[in-house]
């Protein structure tokens, strides 16, 4: 048996399964030969560490992965960006290569530098550039490039230069989907996994102008029909894709989380400074975190900006000027969580935010974690690490152009031989590699289950 499994990064089931369906004709023959539902993602629902929390079958907390970024060793300031060489896990196609089975790994997060296995493995959105190595084995990297040229790992997206932005997306998609089909017919593989990021670019750069209810929505704009014009792109790739395999070989369709619209950013630590937890001064104008004078030696905790907040304490031993003592460590986190809670919206309007303790939601929390993971009214508000707005609520994203936030929900849908087609309720994304373990034959001990 063969498997391919096709990765496109935050498509969400309402859009996927639902809205375009009838526009997608590839898709929706192969989902009515399919077991297929919404799968939730991770806690953090981010793409580091999403992906490989669903090729490892391993939490964030076990893979000491909570985000693209992470503290170093408690200092304020200094970070690490997560790399393919930080995942300790293995992964399935780690698994498969010890009973010799071979791989094809494409653009998986984090696949830079790209490592060892039975295979073949492509790096993903994290390589720097095409000059450097960035596939296994290293003369791979020769054949990809007789075959498609330059070859695009992903595209500065938050750019205002927007049909720019959609041409290297559409320029980057249709290269993948080249050296995919050329993959499946020049190489002897059983687990092909490819992630496509350009959906996840598209939904991130293109919302306001297919979403009517969206706060910025521009009415009959030339944009309005790029998402939905994208999602005919992956459909026309992936029919031409399938016509190359036969009908013993299984399909698999996942998404890392969803995506929905965003209704704005939070500007956090500029809360923080109000409700004086975060001592710190930035004189006229907006200031990244970086550039603040912090006392540290007044300030409880701080917080980074994304689609989640990471909440730290400033710890006394743990952090260089600490003052939170750990026999007060427990009450004090309660209580700033309890503040987080009881923030509002702009209009006074209820939150349905979630706060988390990573020892709390994960079996072991491993690596540079945060102290308080938030997700601001459910996902739909990001969260800002800059201050010096005229408010805490932003219409616009801190960091460039960015109309979308993630959700928890993402896609799951599998066609294979013997498996009875039809709807499932609900999967998790710790559901993907024990399914795949179970359709080799293979044992494992994790956390998930077989979806067959």
């Amino acid at each position: 048996m063969k498997l391919l499994v096709a990765g496109l990064d935050s498509a969400p089931p309402d859009l996927l399964f639902s809205r375009f369906i009838d526009d997608l004709p590839n898709i929706k023959k192969l989902l009515s030969e399919s077991i297929y539902g919404p799968m939730k993602s991770s806690i953090p629902a981010i793409t580091i560490p999403a992906w490989m929390c669903m090729a490892t079958g391993k939490t964030p907390g076990e893979l000491g992965l909570y985000g693209f970024r992470h503290r170093k060793k408690n200092d304020y300031k200094d970070i690490w960006i997560a790399h393919s060489l930080t995942v300790k896990e293995k992964t399935v196609w780690d698994y498969l290569g010890e009973k010799g089975y071979k791989s094809i790994a494409i653009g998986i997060p984090p696949s830079y530098p790209p490592r060892k296995i039975n295979g073949i493995m492509v790096g993903c959105f994290i390589t720097p550039d095409s000059s450097v190595n960035y596939t296994y084995p290293q003369n791979v990297k020769g054949e990809i490039e007789r075959v498609v040229g330059d070859y695009i790992f992903d595209v500065v997206f938050r750019k205002d230069e927007r049909d720019e932005v959609k041409e290297k997306i559409w320029e980057m998609t249709e290269k993948r989907f080249e050296l995919i089909r050329h993959f499946i017919q020049t190489q002897d593989w059983d687990l092909l996994w490819f992630v496509e990021i350009g959906l996840d670019r598209i939904h991130h750069a293109f919302w306001k102008y297919f979403d009517e209810n969206h706060h910025l929505h521009e009415p009959n704009s030339r944009y309005k029909n790029v998402i939905p014009d994208y999602y005919k792109l992956l459909d026309r790739e992936l029919g031409k894709t399938l016509k190359m395999l036969d009908e013993d070989t299984a399909v698999m369709i996942v998404s890392d989380h969803g995506i929905k619209a965003m209704k704005g950013c939070f500007a956090v630590n500029q809360w923080m400074i109000d409700e004086g937890l975060l001592k710190a001064e930035y004189g006229n104008g907006v200031r990244k975190f970086e550039q603040l004078n912090v006392k540290w030696d007044e300030t409880i905790a701080w917080s980074w900006g994304g689609y989640y907040a990471r909440v730290f304490l400033n710890v006394k031993g743990r952090e260089k000027k600490g003052v939170v003592r750990l026999s007060e460590y427990e009450k004090i986190r309660d209580d700033v969580a309890e503040k987080i809670k009881s923030i509002r919206g702009p209009e006074g309007e209820k939150w349905r935010t979630e706060v988390y303790y990573p020892e709390e939601l994960y079996p072991i929390a491993n690596g540079d974690k945060p102290d308080i993971m938030v997700y601001f009214d459910n996902l739909s508000w990001r969260s800002a690490g800059t201050v010096g707005w005229e408010s805490y609520y932003l219409l616009e994203n801190d960091t460039g152009p960015d109309d979308a936030v993630h959700s928890q929900y993402g896609v799951f849908s599998l066609k294979m031989p013997g498996v009875e087609a039809g709807k499932i309720a609900e999967c998790e994304i710790y559901d993907v590699t024990p399914t795949i373990l179970k359709m080799f034959g293979i044992k494992a001990d994790l956390m998930g289950r077989s979806l067959v």
